[in-house]
């Protein structure tokens, strides 16, 4: 009845095998519905549409990069003012300036920081000057950061101290280590505050930010916190007119804020936070552009020498200026070069307005500078082809020599002052004087004077006299 074997062992059945489930009919089936879509709810067949098309979106970019080849992207639209992206940018920005500001070292920071120094340094018994070695400089790293907080530890590290002139015995001078934490702390602030104000975050300023800027810094000047509030306008402007004059060469109408503040002018402005008026000389006030006696010696001689009162200047009245002594041919050039032509007297009549009046000064008073010596020589370029020639300077000089004539000064013969010139700057190419060659004369704003300025010119012929008359004084 049974099957089995003589030792009463039974052998179990095959295990029955289960088909695949691609070969089962209603698997085939329900595979078929759903691709299909009409087994999809409306929020799936939606989620499958959406995939579809960023997939067919991705392949045609894909496609056109492949056509257009390895160019990089070199433009990207800014978002609009009001947008998400606008605003999502801006709360990014702020709070990135923020946590950037509380980094820095305050007043009381630095004067715990200084207290720090001078109570753990050494004095050099030679020349009597706090120093401190390296074993001293990390100490004080830690005391500093015990009192103040782990913010002032990134300026103890050992590069910086490398960055410092060591005597014989390794140490350096406390004094120079603190300036260098101060000017730090003070440029850190105000790349914090320029960037604050850049409204649309490219890293430059335009003429209202950087004057804006300005404003926000008078009452922390001490030089400048007595200003009439009605003349507080007309400075900012005057003030920031300098940093695009030296910051934006190819007038482009924004400054860059890395340029501001590896600037000379940044320097010259913070140098009004001098507390005592004894410490600062009224010669010393003049030559700073942006002291207060400066920019109101700005405003009196454009008033002075606007007589019809209309708010510009035309060619007549700038021929007064500096007492007369500069050329009607150089004159005539300033207008053709950077005095745009107005509107008025038919298109023809050329007016310089204030902005181009500032130009104008700041150039014949920092005849020595590249960017000084730039909107000079475009002047003294007479026929526009980037060099100067024999026959240029012949007419150019013709013009002081005939009021140095008038002034009753003794004869004197234009070609010994051509050839003067030439051995001044000792052009690369002997024929002919490019701005290079007066930027690497180191003499440009001395020739460019001998050649529009009368005075200039005497001041050269008399420079003898006058490097005597200043050695004097001292001599006493």
């Amino acid at each position: 009845m049974y099957s089995g074997s003589s030792d009463g062992e039974t052998h179990d059945a095959p295990p029955r095998k289960i088909p695949p489930a691609s070969s089962m009919l209603w698997v085939r089936n329900l595979r078929r519905f759903i691709g299909s879509g009409a087994g999809l709810g409306s929020e799936a067949l939606m989620e499958l549409e959406t995939k579809r098309i960023l997939l067919d979106i991705f392949k045609e970019k894909q496609k056109k990069s492949a056509e257009a080849g390895t160019i990089p992207s070199f433009y990207k639209k800014k978002p609009e003012d009001g947008s998400i992206s606008h605003r999502v940018q801006r709360l990014a920005k702020y709070r990135f300036l923020r946590k950037q500001s509380d980094l820095l070292l305050n007043a009381d920071d630095l004067d715990a920081m200084w207290v720090c120094l001078r109570e753990n340094c050494v004095i050099d018994d030679a020349t009597g000057a706090e120093k401190m070695n390296y074993e001293d400089f990390c100490h004080i790293a830690s005391v500093c950061t015990e009192q103040i907080g782990p913010k002032c530890r990134r300026f103890f590290s050992p590069s910086n101290f490398m960055k410092f002139e060591k005597d014989e015995q390794g140490r350096i001078a406390i004094l120079p280590f603190y300036l260098y934490v101060m000017r730090t702390v003070s440029l850190t602030q105000a790349r914090i505050d320029m960037s604050e104000l850049d409204e649309d975050s490219d890293g430059f300023l335009q003429p209202h930010e950087m004057e804006a800027y300005i404003r926000g810094l008078i009452p922390n000047l001490a030089q400048l916190r007595d200003m009439p509030a009605a003349f507080v306008q007309m400075y900012c402007r005057i003030a920031a007119h300098k940093f695009f004059f030296f910051c934006d060469p190819h007038r482009r109408g924004k400054a860059c804020i890395k340029k501001v503040l590896l600037s000379n002018c940044l320097q010259e402005l913070m140098e009004l936070h001098q507390e005592s008026e004894e410490e600062v000389t009224d010669t010393e006030q003049a030559e700073n552009w942006f002291s207060l006696t400066s920019a109101q010696r700005i405003c009196d001689m454009f008033l002075a020498l606007d007589k019809d009162t209309n708010g510009t200047l035309s060619k007549q009245e700038l021929r007064e200026y500096a007492d007369g002594t500069l050329t009607d041919i150089f004159v005539e050039r300033v207008y053709d070069e950077h005095v745009r032509r107005g509107k008025s007297g038919g298109g023809n009549a050329r007016e310089m307005d204030f902005e181009s009046f500032l130009d104008f000064v700041l150039a014949l008073e920092n005849k020595d500078t590249p960017e000084g010596l730039t909107y000079l020589f475009r002047c003294l370029d007479l026929q526009g082809r980037g060099y100067l020639t024999t026959a240029d300077i012949h007419s150019l000089f013709r013009d002081v020599h005939h009021k140095w004539i008038e002034g009753g000064n003794y004869e004197l013969c234009i070609e010994d002052v051509r050839d003067e010139i030439w051995d001044m700057v000792k052009p690369a190419d002997p024929l002919k004087i490019t701005l290079a060659d007066l930027l690497a004369c180191k003499q440009g704003g001395t020739v460019a004077s001998m050649l529009i300025d009368v005075r200039g010119f005497w001041a050269h012929d008399n420079r003898e006299n006058l490097l005597q008359e200043e050695e004097e004084p001292e001599e006493e």
